[in-house]
């Protein structure tokens, strides 16, 4: 025992400090990158933007310094700025297989839409994607010397944590994760071992979400009386996850009236198609998207708003996508329902439908006379599942808390040394820390 005391204490001498330079999505959603970086060697984890009037973007890291990038989920807070460093270098990026192709689909339509503001364009994608590296769940992968694994998040399809280990280290990087299992996913992987630093996200530091099978039943009844009384239901959705996730809810408690499916989820659907090994429950995935109809052009789109059925339609937060269209042909008929199931920022058109019940109609802002419901189907941590992993964790790990607005980032760093007793810090973009 004491031999082995001895030279572990000979490693620990000859060790040196990792650091982590936060350089966005601190104590905000959205633009999030963390660098990570040895005496050797420096990994990017995640380089997304901020969605707004125009893009806004993480602090800049010399792509020279960068040895590697990883990946966690396709989502653009998350994905949006890494092709900035495919302009000149080809840095190895590591993602699973489905965010791959999803983060393809996604970034090929956030150039299309917001060309202008980028600092990259379809070539640099294309560059991305040819320096990628698909990795799976729990496979172990080396840049220089650190070691990298993936852990499943259960956040949307392909999502993964980070746990990383150097310098007789571990740090783990949740991103965005859920522990609840949903009718799409499998819940998130909490099987960590001993760490010595967690990056968390606390975008739910403060709040809890409704039970989920509570939340099912009471959606598919909504659902089911407006359609038997002759309505439709218009169901704004995200187009990966959300969007699969309220068709698999809707398969589930056999739906039987018809269900249509619009937007990029049609395309998202056919990448996870491929990919099923994602999904919680392949075969419901399966039969709730081959059970749906696809549309297919506007003359499709304007059949299906004036039929009786459930329309699965982007943009979530009816930002833009056909859900603009169906709100405008449904919104004015009081028999009618729009059923946002997405959390909605403030600012865009679904927040201001759920807080004024207004909506641009015809190009005029407009009541909207279709009943108007939300449902918290979130595929993030509420604020007890976060306390509970945080409370679960082994070692006597620094709790960095992350991806979270209004205060929440710092008011759950707060909780976590109080009541946890470790310490915790919720870090401004630009801070620096070493483990």
């Amino acid at each position: 025992m004491g031999a082995r005391q001895t030279s572990r204490n000979e490693r620990r001498l000859i060790e040196f400090p990792i650091e982590i330079k936060f350089l966005g999505g601190t104590r905000e959603v959205g633009r999030i990158g963390i660098a990570v970086k040895t005496d050797k060697t420096q990994l990017l984890l995640d380089y997304g933007v901020m969605m707004g009037d125009g893009p806004g973007f993480p602090m800049h890291i010399a792509p020279n310094d960068v040895d590697g990038l990883i990946l966690t989920h396709c989502h653009l807070d998350h994905s949006g700025a890494l092709p900035i460093f495919y302009i000149q270098d080809k840095k190895p990026l590591y993602a699973t297989r489905l965010t791959l192709e999803l983060v393809q689909l996604l970034i090929k339509d956030f150039i299309h839409l917001s060309g202008y503001y980028l600092p990259f364009e379809y070539l640099e994608l294309r560059s991305m994607m040819q320096n990628s590296l698909p990795t799976n769940y729990r496979e172990k992968r080396t840049i220089g010397d650190i070691t990298f694994q993936f852990l499943d998040a259960g956040h949307i399809p392909g999502s993964c944590q980070v746990l990383l280990e150097a310098e007789g280290k571990r740090i783990l990087f949740t991103s965005d994760f859920n522990t609840s299992k949903t009718r799409l996913l499998s819940s998130a992987d909490t099987e960590f071992g001993e760490l010595d630093a967690v990056i968390i996200e606390t975008t739910y530091a403060d709040t809890d979400h409704t039970d989920r099978m509570e939340l099912e039943k009471k959606f598919v009844a909504l659902v089911n009386e407006i359609v038997e009384k002759g309505g439709a239901v218009l169901i704004p959705a995200f187009s990966i996850g959300r969007s699969q996730e309220i068709a698999c809810i809707l398969a589930a408690y056999h739906f039987e009236y018809p269900i249509v499916i619009d937007g990029m989820a049609r395309a998202a659907n056919r990448i996870m198609m491929d990919n099923t090994e994602f999904m919680g429950d392949p075969r419901l995935f399966l039969d709730a998207v081959h059970g749906a109809s696809w549309i297919d052009g506007w003359r499709d789109r304007r059949i299906a708003a004036r039929k009786s059925s459930a329309i699965i339609s982007p943009a979530g937060m009816l930002k833009g996508g056909p859900a603009a269209f169906y709100i405008s042909q449904l919104g004015k008929k009081p028999q009618n329902a729009v059923l946002l199931v997405s959390y909605q920022i403030p600012g865009t058109p679904g927040h201001e439908l759920l807080e004024k019940g207004m909506c641009v109609i015809d190009g005029k802002l407009r009541k909207v006379e279709a009943r108007v419901e939300h449902f918290d189907f979130s595929s993030h941590c509420g604020a007890n599942q976060l306390r509970e992993v945080v409370k679960n964790l082994e070692g006597d790990p620094k709790v960095f808390s992350v991806h979270g607005a209004e205060g929440n980032c710092e008011r759950f760093a707060r909780w976590v040394k109080r009541e946890v007793g470790l310490q915790a810090v919720s870090p401004k973009a630009g801070d620096t820390f070493t483990i």
